[in-house]
């Protein structure tokens, strides 16, 4: 059988295997994520993100009129995601390097709605930064979800117990559902707490964990357990979801520098509500997939 071809990006460090559909075939998308993003025996990523142009008439994809593409994110184990920042970057910056995608704005749909992408930087036709519009924060306990004891309009400072541990924690759904633990510092073992807490039994559908130090009032720094992948260098639903609630608890203004491992991600939450994220994809290398 064709290989199937891909190209590698990250976004400060949060790896994704970008391809079409089209050339993925009849292959099983879960099994292929999870073969793919193996780290010793695949190609190694955090993440598969499947490319397909609407209007195709590939019953595959989501009815849309609105959008240009669309794009399914599959995590290493084989579960979707609703909708990856990082991911979603690296798969908008493979149409604009493969000249598949020539106009500055793009709108993709995902899982969890439109965003809308606009290229602000294109150096080498290796690293393309943009400007990315994912929407307005849900905030409402039947919207991340979590089970609290009644509905909550908000889900801020609830305590949960992991590892026979109290922890208060703050949630919201940025595309993807977030918990934010707010710490002092990184000196514990948070990789232990977040892979008992993706999974807990308060968050129905998983959860990405990220515990959050408040360095000023424009500057965060965060570490990162994320739903169905672990640990990861970076997030941009994770550093979106850590920004607002720094600003919706009013540790920090409404346009944060997110500090994570593999980099800076800006994320203003706008007085229209809406969340713009500015960061980066970066070409690692492409190959083929034997199939």
């Amino acid at each position: 059988m064709t290989p199937i071809p891909f190209c590698k990006f990250h976004g400060f460090g949060n790896d994704y295997i970008v391809f079409e559909l089209d050339a993925a075939r009849n292959a099983q998308l879960p099994q292929l994520a999870i073969a793919m993003c193996n780290r010793n025996t695949g190609v190694g990523a955090d993440g598969i993100a499947v490319l397909v142009r609407t209007g195709s008439g590939n019953d595959w994809v989501p009815e849309t009129s609105d959008a240009d593409y669309f794009c399914e994110i599959v995590n290493p184990d084989g579960s979707v995601a609703g909708f990856s920042g990082n991911g979603t970057r690296c798969a908008v910056a493979y149409l604009h390097y493969k000249n598949l995608w020539r106009d500055k704005r793009l709108r993709l749909a995902t899982r969890s709605g439109i965003k809308i992408y606009n290229l602000l930087e294109n150096i080498g036709d290796r690293e393309f930064w943009f400007d990315a519009e994912i929407g307005e924060p849900k905030f409402a306990s039947d919207e991340i979800p979590a089970i609290t004891d009644s509905r909550r309009d908000v889900v801020v400072n609830e305590p949960i117990n992991v590892g026979g541990k109290h922890y208060n924690y703050s949630a919201i759904n940025v595309g993807n559902p977030v918990a934010c633990i707010f710490v002092d510092d990184f000196d514990f073992d948070w990789r232990t707490i977040g892979r008992e807490m993706e999974t807990h039994e308060v968050f129905p559908e998983r959860v990405n964990i990220v515990f959050v130090k408040v360095i000023d009032n424009e500057n965060i720094e965060i570490r990162i357990w994320e739903r169905g992948a672990g640990e990861t260098a970076a997030s941009g639903t994770c550093s979106s979801g850590a920004a607002v609630l720094s600003a919706f608890l009013l540790k920090t203004k409404r346009s944060v520098n997110v500090h994570s491992e593999g980099g800076v991600t800006k994320v203003v939450w706008r007085d229209d509500q809406r969340i713009v994220i500015t960061g980066s994809a970066t070409l690692a290398f492409c190959g083929e997939w034997p199939v």
